[in-house]
């Protein structure tokens, strides 16, 4: 499926339109029996994690079990298509994650239009990724990297977390604007790709903040992260945006529900997901995973459709397919 950015925005901030009359009866009762959040991931993950944090949250906030239910498989597309079926009464959410926005290119036939079929609640967390490289590389910089890839190319092996992963695309999105060739090394998930990564069977790897501790112990060296701004848990570490102007991406979560979910049951979710958010201790456990990132429900939903776009041109630039 192929939408201009007009009609992305146009079913995006449909989607998340909401009234501002006061909450129904209806929504002022929500919830009166436990509420289902699914995510797409194992559990573990930074996925599953900030589910958990936030539904405790939501929990001890309304009164109700908000009951993590994961459903891996098929880069998300399994929960995603469980959400969408579900019925739009506020029972059901969804952990949304970049790959709904990666998946709409990626996979050429779906049983549903994420943009169209989701209704946004909230943003929560915006995660960098950072370009780890393994100690044995005689590089120290993103400029001494880009040197020494060009000095070698396609000598160094690129790890990944599977194709069409955000890993992956990050490295592409590298690889073109730096203007270098190097090896993508697929592997199915984190763990495999990062046990390789520190025993130099691969040499690069654009991973998540869960390395943070590798990095302190000095069993990984941070080159660079890939937001627009540094990240304020390794604040000496520059962003790639620094030498490659333009480049950024990033990992981001948040919520949403099926379409036609009660706009004031959304209203109401998203106040009290972005008061978690400005909550002093769940902030600091957030800390080491990314930035908050509170907003409306549709500002997400633009969000998710400039994400959509952006990641649309990447995958088609590096003909990318999905296994």
């Amino acid at each position: 499926m192929k939408l201009s950015r007009r009609e992305f925005l146009h079913l995006a901030v449909a989607g998340a339109a909401l009234p501002t009359l006061p909450l129904t009866a209806h929504a002022q009762a929500y919830p009166t029996r436990p509420v289902r959040w699914i995510v797409g991931y194992l559990p573990g993950g930074p996925n599953d994690v900030v589910a958990r944090l936030i539904g405790q949250w939501l929990s001890e906030r309304l009164g109700q079990p908000f009951i993590v239910e994961n459903r891996p498989g098929a880069g998300t597309n399994i929960a995603t298509e469980a959400a969408v079926k579900a019925p739009p009464d506020g029972y059901t959410l969804l952990q949304i994650s970049a790959s709904a926005a990666i998946n709409a290119t990626l996979y050429e036939k779906l049983n549903f239009n994420f943009i169209r079929d989701i209704s946004p609640i909230a943003a929560i967390i915006r995660q960098p990724t950072i370009l780890v490289v393994n100690p044995a590389v005689p590089a120290t910089t993103i400029p001494e990297f880009i040197a020494y890839a060009k000095a070698n190319p396609g000598k160094i092996s690129m790890a990944s977390a599977g194709v069409g992963s955000i890993p992956h695309l990050a490295g592409e999105l590298f690889k073109t604007m730096a203007g270098i060739d190097i090896a993508h090394v697929p592997y199915r998930g984190d763990i495999p790709a990062l046990t390789d990564l520190l025993s130099g069977q691969v040499q690069l790897y654009f991973t998540s903040p869960l390395v943070i501790e590798h990095i302190r112990a000095g069993k990984l060296r941070a080159l660079a992260v890939t937001t627009s701004t540094r990240w304020e848990a390794l604040p000496d570490v520059p962003t790639i945006s620094e030498f490659l102007p333009g480049y950024e991406t990033s990992t981001w979560f948040g919520v949403g529900a099926p379409r036609n979910t009660s706009p004031e049951i959304v209203e109401k979710l998203n106040k009290e997901v972005n008061a978690a958010l400005t909550d002093p201790n769940i902030k600091a456990r957030l800390t080491d995973l990314g930035d908050t990132f509170p907003g409306s429900p549709a500002e997400f939903a633009r969000h998710i459709a400039d994400e959509t776009e952006k990641w649309a041109k990447v995958i088609r630039a590096a003909n990318v397919k999905a296994e």
